[in-house]
């Protein structure tokens, strides 16, 4: 924004002494502070360079300053001779940055989450009550901070205070926080009975309140376990919609171990039942009509962890 206006003198004008080569004025100048200075507005004005002789314009806008009122200002800390290309009015622009919604809500956020409101991968999603917003601040590393928050968890609504650096008048906004996490999103159509991997999902942002409404899975619980039914891409599964993979089904062959000592003795059988890796199974001694209680193991064989299963083989 270009407004045009006459800076006003600095309240507080340093003493110095002249410098030996002769300042030249500049035309246009930007300034990233509050006080414009000597070495600011003129070049080679190396003692008088840090005296301040204009207040600056807002952050973001720009100000013209007349020749007549440079040429006071500069009298008044010991500069009366300089040299001027034609320049009748100087530009001066104050640099900003802009503190937009996505910065004010960072620092919402992080007062959240220091206040223990929030935690871990939950973050905060505001909506401010008026729209586009966004400020200009002077151009520092931190341009905003947060000054008071008041929020109500019950209704989510909140009402904040911030400081910009460069503004004098603090900043009041409103709007209400809705608590956000992620969860993991199938991408495609998954048959019943699929182990699931990372491949088969992405990470998607949903409420919280969705979230535990709908009991849905952390990414660990999903994968490496086998898919209990069909499940249609887009849909974000629960923990009772998989299962421990099984690696025995029932009325497949396995082979049957028996250990004691040093002597292991192997035979094969059916599956009577189907089970998961450590889970209980019955296996029929396909040549002595017998059956036999294991535990399935990860290789899809069945271990018989009793003595006296021995004569059952």
């Amino acid at each position: 924004m270009k407004t045009h206006f006459t800076l006003a003198l600095a309240t507080l004008v340093l003493s110095g002494t002249a410098a030996s080569a002769t300042p030249a004025l500049r035309g246009e100048i930007t300034v990233n502070k509050a006080i414009v200075t000597i070495g600011d507005m003129f070049d080679d004005a190396v003692a008088l360079a840090e005296t301040g002789i204009f207040m600056a314009p807002k952050p973001g806008t720009t100000g013209i300053v007349p020749l007549a009122d440079v040429e006071r200002a500069a009298a008044l800390v010991g500069l009366t001779d300089f040299e001027n290309v034609g320049f009748t009015r100087i530009r001066v622009e104050r640099a900003s940055t802009l503190v937009d919604a996505d910065a004010l809500t960072a620092l919402i956020d992080g007062d959240l989450r220091q206040r223990g409101l929030i935690a871990g991968d939950v973050t905060a999603q505001l909506r401010f009550d008026r729209p586009d917003i966004g400020f200009n601040a002077e151009a520092v590393a931190n341009p905003a901070s947060l000054v008071s928050l008041r929020y109500t968890p019950a209704n989510g609504s909140f009402a904040a205070r911030f400081a910009l650096a460069g503004v004098d008048a603090p900043v009041d906004v409103n709007g209400s926080v809705e608590l956000m996490t992620t969860a993991p999103r199938l991408l495609g159509n998954i048959p019943a009975g699929t182990i699931l991997s990372d491949a088969d999902f992405e990470m998607a942002t949903v409420s919280l309140t969705t979230a535990s409404a709908g009991g849905y899975a952390d990414i660990d619980q999903l994968v490496g376990k086998q898919l209990l039914r069909q499940a249609r891409g887009g849909v974000m599964l629960k923990a009772t919609d998989v299962t421990e993979p099984k690696v025995v089904t029932r009325n497949s062959l396995v082979t049957v171990i028996f250990r004691s000592g040093p002597m292991m003795l192997t035979v094969r059988g059916t599956a009577l039942t189907t089970a998961a890796a450590g889970e209980a199974v019955d296996v029929l001694n396909t040549v002595t009509k017998k059956i036999l209680h294991g535990v399935a193991r990860q290789d899809g064989s069945v271990e018989i962890v009793t003595a006296t299963a021995m004569a059952g083989l």
